[in-house]
């Protein structure tokens, strides 16, 4: 049996659609296919978005705090200024998206895909970056205050120790 949650979206298919401001909090959004929505300033805090295809979506600004997007491919996904404070990302696809001024504040990004990623003055202080590929990622003053590398790929492609 699945936790309490608000909507239920499990495996819903809202591509392209228009969800502009949403109030999704808490929302059960696994699996669900969000490619190329509009997102931006949605309330997605503490939403489960684990498996969920949101390659190409607009949250800019959006509120993702607690939110599980562990697996979620959000390639190409807009991400600026977004709240992403002790959201777990692991495992999650991130290729190209544009994570620039977003805060990612004890974020769980262990074995993500960031590479190509834009994190420039993003916000990773206390981040868990563990295994996380970054090759060809873009940290021009980025904050990585005791942000956790060990064994990541670094944008220039060599290994942290």
């Amino acid at each position: 049996m699945r936790p309490s949650y608000g909507a239920n979206l499990f495996k819903a298919n809202l591509t392209d659609a228009n969800l502009e401001g949403a109030n999704l909090w808490d929302a059960y959004l696994s699996d669900a296919n969000l490619s190329d929505a509009n997102l931006e300033g949605a309330d997605l805090s503490g939403a489960d978005l684990s498996l969920a295809n949101l390659e190409g979506a607009n949250l800019s600004g959006a509120n993702l705090l607690l939110a599980n997007l562990a697996f979620a491919n959000l390639s190409g996904a807009n991400l600026e200024g977004a709240q992403l404070s002790r959201a777990d990302l692991s495992l999650a696809n991130l290729e190209g998206a544009d994570l620039s001024g977003a805060d990612l504040w004890d974020a769980y990004l262990s074995g993500a895909n960031l590479s190509g990623a834009d994190l420039t003055f993003a916000n990773l202080t206390f981040a868990n970056l563990y295994g996380a590929d970054l090759y060809g990622a873009d940290l021009a003053n980025a904050n990585l205050t005791d942000t956790y590398m060990d064994g990541a790929t670094m944008p220039d492609g060599t290994k942290n120790p």
